[in-house]
């Protein structure tokens, strides 16, 4: 893997910071740049993860590669600033943009040139667990596709998907953890109220959804047929799944998953 990579991000939120470790983890000598509204936390990811701080245009101007981690309404002036900077630049950079509702097509005619690929990820990246679903723009070789596989190798999954299915998609593996958080919180709030600590309700909870997921990730059987397994006739599993649909669990999910859904839509 190529170590010389320069990768700069503007935005060092929950996102960008998430991203940016996952990135560092695989890539230990690439350089890093990080530009954000707040300073202080610039600084602070930079001395974490031994990178540079800097303003937006510096980051434009020093990498091969910049993050946009902004809110949706700041692309456009984001953008509008460091595009001189950037365009200016021999090899100019590519634009990396993880903005909910904000089409590879209007990203593309914002940057006026420059080169942008879209992604979708989720905060999982930060431990190189993470799902993240990206498409190309037009000015994308498959050099250079290749290049972006590279950095994000560190970060978890790397998913290509055509631009109409990105927002669906990303609500099920973005929005998809605080989904889960919920799950394994309120898993712990009943261990609790069974008589289990909260740190071991906890633990147990996370470890247990960690091994399903993985379960049905890597033998592709289908998450009703693994269930069936665990639920024994008249046992215990199938009176708890009955209290779930009485409750309307899987119809509380989906609604959840819509409702993400058409708040993303451009």
């Amino acid at each position: 893997m190529n170590g010389t990579y320069r990768v700069s991000f503007i935005g060092t939120g929950n996102m960008g910071a998430a991203l940016a470790r996952g990135i560092r983890a695989g890539l230990p000598k690439a350089d890093l740049y990080f530009s954000n509204r707040s300073p202080e936390k610039a600084l602070a990811l930079a001395a974490e993860l031994d990178g540079q701080a800097a303003d937006n245009i510096t980051a434009a101007q020093k990498g091969d590669f910049l993050f946009l981690g902004v809110k949706p309404d700041m692309i456009p002036r984001v953008i509008e600033e460091i595009r001189p900077a950037a365009s200016g630049r021999p090899g100019p950079p590519v634009l990396v943009s993880m903005a909910a509702g904000v089409p590879l097509e209007t990203l593309e005619q914002q940057a006026s040139g420059l080169p942008v690929i879209r992604i979708m990820p989720n905060t999982p990246v930060a431990i190189g667990q993470g799902v993240t679903l990206y498409t190309c723009g037009q000015g994308i070789s498959l050099d250079t596709e290749q290049a972006f596989r590279e950095i994000m190798a560190g970060t978890g999954q790397l998913i290509p998907v055509r631009e109409a299915h990105m927002e669906a998609g990303g609500v099920v593996a973005g929005c998809g953890p605080a989904f889960v958080d919920l799950f394994l919180e309120a898993l712990a709030d009943g261990g609790v109220a069974c008589g289990l600590p909260r740190d071991l309700a906890l633990g147990l909870a996370a470890g247990m959804t960690a091994g399903a997921a993985r379960l049905a990730g890597e033998t592709g059987q289908h998450p009703g047929a693994l269930k069936d397994a665990v639920c024994s006739p008249g046992g215990s599993t199938i009176q708890g799944v009955r209290a779930l649909e009485k409750a309307g669990f899987r119809s509380g999910v989906i609604e959840a998953v819509i409702a993400a859904w058409k708040k993303s839509l451009p």
